[in-house]
């Protein structure tokens, strides 16, 4: 929090310098960056070393890094499905941490998810399972029951079967769905393993 308001993924990548963030979600709100951000890691220590940064400068202002809850983030994420797209030349970043998936920090930028060079960030830097899928291209009437039955399957060897609150269907502003969801898994290795179901068809879809 209290990122300038022309910071940049870039920005925020260079403050985190030496850590390797997952994802970075500027927050915008009416298309105006609102000084927040997210950044996702991949593990506690990541994150720990993150939080170190709490304080420190950027340009002329001194950038909040704090834990943040996963609703939050995926809360921010619903509101940036409704947002227009940044500029292709800004970026932002926050840093949060999630409990049990891939810890994020708390930190301020304000923008849509992040596509520099036209690919978010998760897509350039080596990435991690962190036993949190997210899901694109799903039904618009798909329930979390839908979701459960996708996986449902003895030949993934998942560890622990998903429930319901380990499910979070991604909704506009106005509540209907976007057709994306975050599913988190009992650990890594069931969620890489679920990644054997990439393309598969839920419906008449296929299912990224």
């Amino acid at each position: 929090r209290g990122l300038p308001f022309n910071a940049g993924e870039f920005d925020i990548l260079e403050f985190f310098q030496g850590l390797d963030p997952v994802d970075v979600l500027i927050v915008r709100r009416d298309g105006r960056a609102t000084g927040e951000a997210y950044v996702l890691f991949a593990n506690p220590m990541q994150m720990d070393f993150a939080l170190q940064k709490n304080r420190g400068p950027m340009g002329r202002r001194y950038i909040e890094v704090f834990r943040s809850k996963k609703q939050d983030y995926y809360h921010a994420v619903a509101n940036a499905v409704n947002e227009p797209a940044p500029p292709t030349d800004f970026y932002g970043g926050g840093v949060d941490g999630m409990q049990g998936a891939a810890p994020v920090a708390g930190f301020g930028v304000g923008g849509a998810p992040p596509v520099p060079h036209g690919a978010p960030v998760a897509a350039r830097l080596p990435q991690e399972h962190t036993g949190v899928l997210k899901m694109r291209g799903l039904p618009f009437s798909a329930t979390k029951d839908d979701i459960i039955t996708f996986y449902d399957d003895p030949a993934l060897s998942v560890t622990a079967p998903l429930t319901h609150d380990s499910i979070h269907i991604v909704t506009s502003l106005d509540g209907r769905p976007s057709g994306m969801a975050f599913v988190e898994f009992a650990s890594a290795e069931d969620a890489k393993a679920a990644m054997v179901r990439d393309r598969q068809t839920m419906g008449s879809r296929y299912v990224e």
